[in-house]
């Protein structure tokens, strides 16, 4: 039970840390919020993207043993990617769910 808890969770990390690293990108931040007229402040959205996708991984490792977490941290993050992928060219909105006004830029 508590494997099925830890991919979950590694799952939801790297879900979170794909859609930051797309919103770090002037253009899918655009597509998210098209009336802002500034920039968010990408580098603390890439380095909060890149630390999620650190703790997925190793949610993984507390769930599975050291090669089969690897294969399952590979998988996760092809899903995920394509899971921002389709959001981003589908319903771009639904990402101003994971923006809180921390990563907010500026006025």
């Amino acid at each position: 039970m508590t494997e099925t808890i830890w991919l979950i969770t590694a799952a939801v990390t790297a879900l979170l840390s794909m859609g930051w690293l797309a919103l770090a990108y002037e253009t899918h931040w655009q597509q998210v919020f098209p009336a802002s007229k500034t920039l968010p402040n990408s580098k603390r959205l890439k380095t909060t993207g890149w630390f999620f996708l650190l703790l997925s991984a190793l949610c993984c490792l507390r769930a599975d043993h050291p090669t089969m977490a690897v294969l399952v941290w590979v998988m996760l993050l092809a899903v995920t990617a394509f899971t921002v992928a389709m959001i981003l060219s589908r319903r771009p909105v639904l990402l101003k769910t994971i923006c809180p006004p921390l990563f907010a830029a500026k006025v």
